[in-house]
């Protein structure tokens, strides 16, 4: 079959741009970038990747809104599953379209909906306030290893109940390679599949086994769920993965990104000190500044157009999450501003539609626990060096961020 590499670029009068969302000038800084694209159009060609690219709000939203034109199944990255082997198993609920997305993605959504991760919101709670004193007893500390880093490899790990041994090792480098391999084969990507081969794959593989998770956690529940029918046997170990993968880089780089935006402008934190309540809301602003997520892809199941721009049947397209929740044409002229005043609802930092991060609420309440702890505690977060970028195709976070805080 034809892989999507050798497609000849659509003969169709629409800018194209050699624009490379994954090189490491463009992670430093990629807003200045977006505008470029946003006002290339609302749509453009990336000639580097055989792919159209979508940077504002409203073709995003619509495009994520509809699945059944624009499919997950043939891979959410650069790589059309449908027209090339896959070099992993596809996840049954990130890379799945219906009928298949929706019974793995009801099972999943029951264990991450409300009355079930709120009862996990005591025991968040009180390990924040624990961080929070660790941290305020050093004073300066590296925010990234010692807050955004510590926090969710504790309680998020904790709540789908792996063993602690070897969470620091190897989970972090197991979410780098499934979110690199969202972008093409470049030697970020290769690096950190080498990476995770050497443990993190095989510690993943055996900590996802029944046997080895605690029996009131998240995975054993996926278990029983096989056990009901609801799933099939094998597909409950991928699902722990699953959880594993998408439910804690994010996070972490989201407490990453958050700490930044804060140091970079105390004025917004004296916001949250002066009324620890705003703490979600401005979250939520957070997740639109400074999105987690980039860019991934969908592709076409069909012939379509999208503003005017006519698309074949299996053409990748590149959304670019983080473009949207800066477009002026949704957000006014005060986008590029961090306001945590704003009512940031509407960003695509979790996506939309039925494929939207089904681990969002959980995401969302570790953030709220862990900005209101600070909120309470901490008046002053400063920047005592240069943020170190983690390099990923498809996320944003920091390998380092020196930091100090100060209580009342």
């Amino acid at each position: 079959m034809e892989s999507a590499q050798t497609l000849q670029r659509p003969q169709v009068d629409v800018p194209a741009t050699d624009f490379d969302p994954y090189a490491d000038e463009v992670l430093d800084d990629p807003y200045p970038h977006y505008e470029m694209l946003r006002e290339l159009g609302p749509v453009f060609y990336l000639s580097r990747y055989n792919a159209y690219g979508i940077a504002r709000h409203a073709e995003i939203d619509a495009v994520l809104r509809d699945p059944v034109t624009f499919c997950s199944s043939a891979g959410v990255g650069l790589a059309n599953f449908h027209m090339e082997e896959p070099w992993r198993k596809p996840s049954i609920i990130l890379e799945a379209d219906p009928p298949m997305h929706g019974r793995t993605r009801k099972v999943v959504a029951g264990l991450l909906a409300p009355a079930s991760i709120n009862k996990l919101r005591p025991t968040f709670e009180r390990q924040a306030e624990l961080l929070v004193e660790r941290i305020l007893d050093k004073g300066s500390f590296d925010a990234v290893t010692d807050l955004c880093e510590a926090y969710p490899l504790k309680v998020f790990a904790d709540a789908v109940g792996i063993p602690a041994e070897g969470r620091e090792k190897y989970l972090l480098p197991y979410g780098d390679m499934v979110f690199n391999a969202f972008g093409p084969v470049n030697e970020r990507f290769k690096a950190c599949l080498a990476k995770a081969q050497d443990g993190a794959i095989a510690w993943i593989a055996e900590v996802c086994r029944r046997e080895n998770l605690t029996p009131d956690g998240f995975g054993a529940q996926l278990y029983k769920a096989a056990d009901e029918g609801l799933l099939a046997p094998e597909e409950a170990p991928m699902l722990v993965r699953t959880l594993l993968s998408a439910g804690l880089d994010t996070t972490v780089f989201t407490l990453c990104n958050a700490i930044l935006s804060f140091s970079r402008h105390p004025e917004q934190w004296a916001h949250v000190h002066a009324n620890p309540a705003l703490a979600r809301q401005a979250l939520e602003e957070v997740l639109r500044y400074e999105s987690t997520f980039h860019s991934f892809y969908r592709t076409t199941t069909r012939e379509v157009e999208v503003a005017g721009v006519p698309m074949a049947n299996e053409q990748k397209v590149c959304v670019f999450i983080g473009s949207a929740n800066r477009d002026p044409r949704r957000w006014g002229e005060s986008a590029d501003k961090f306001d945590v005043t704003r009512r940031a609802s509407g960003n695509l930092a979790f996506g939309t539609g039925i494929h939207g991060c089904a681990g969002q609420m959980i995401a969302r309440l570790e953030g709220e626990i862990v900005l209101t702890a600070l909120a309470k505690r901490v008046r002053n977060i400063r920047l005592e060096g240069k943020p170190v970028i983690h390099y990923n195709n498809s996320v944003r976070g920091y390998t380092s961020m020196p930091v100090s805080v100060s209580a009342d």
